[in-house]
């Protein structure tokens, strides 16, 4: 094991570096149970992180599918958004990518996800012209 194996800290940081961002619950097991923090961060790594055949951008957009179809919080689902704009993803792929929960998981899960990406990239609607109650 490598010092960095060994300092929770060291390893938090790592975490943000290599995965541009880190979760609450990251935070809490560094300091909590750091073993299986390092234990789940290695099936991320081997399943997310590591480069295979797919490539960053590629396993971003299924990362944001895939939450927002299981409903995830909508700040889990903004740190995947943040981290695909990053790697040069456009709003506009990562709109059609959410759009693909419709059909399976219906509209509200498609507006968990929705509702994260409007706000990380500023999306604005239209608003009616005639009287309508806000939903």
């Amino acid at each position: 094991m490598t010092t960095t194996e060994h300092d929770p800290q060291t390893y938090i940081d790592d975490m943000a570096r290599e995965r541009g961002y880190v979760l609450d619950y990251h935070k809490v097991m560094a300091k909590q149970d750091f073993d299986v923090l390092r234990a789940a961060n290695g099936l991320v790594s081997a399943a997310y992180l590591d480069q295979r055949t797919l490539d960053r951008r590629t396993k971003e957009l299924i990362f944001i599918v895939s939450l927002t179809v299981m409903r995830a919080s909508k700040g889990h689902i903004q740190s995947h958004i943040k981290v695909a704009l990053e790697l040069g993803v456009t709003p506009r792929e990562i709109l059609e990518a959410i759009e693909i929960s419709l059909p399976e998981a219906g509209i509200v899960a498609f507006q968990t996800g929705f509702e994260a990406w409007r706000e990380v990239v500023g999306a604005d609607g239209l608003e009616p012209t005639v009287d309508a109650f806000q939903g």
